[in-house]
């Protein structure tokens, strides 16, 4: 019998109920967060080229899941740098709660701005 160029390549097959299915597993799948998916969203509607290439050469999920991390580190970083710089610390958060939540929550959108700025949308 001869052989399909699945098999040629080095593919095998297993038998259920009387049909031979090709034996294709997917590669291990990372976790995508909110960031990896603002960014592939953004591929899907700007970058179709890249896109594309990326699904085509199977590293789409990789990228997006290190995008993702970077995205938390730099948020991470920019907002402990961003509260010291505008003095928002313990001591307000201690003598001033709502004052402190108020900065914070506007530190917190600051660094988010530029993640999204400089890591997601480009």
């Amino acid at each position: 019998m001869k052989q399909t160029i699945y098999e040629q390549l080095g593919g095998t097959y297993r038998e259920e109920n009387g049909n031979l299915i090709p034996d294709v597993e997917l590669p291990e799948q990372k976790p995508i967060g909110k960031y990896g998916r603002m960014h592939l969203d953004y591929l899907k509607q700007h970058r179709r080229g890249r896109y594309s290439a990326l699904l085509g050469e199977g590293r789409l999920n990789t990228y997006l899941s290190e995008i993702d991390e970077q995205a938390h580190e730099m948020l991470s970083s920019l907002t402990v740098e961003l509260a010291k710089t505008q003095g928002v610390d313990e001591h307000l958060k201690a003598t001033d709660q709502m004052r402190w939540v108020q900065m914070m929550n506007n530190v917190r959108s600051s660094a988010e701005e530029t993640v999204m700025r400089e890591l997601i949308l480009v």
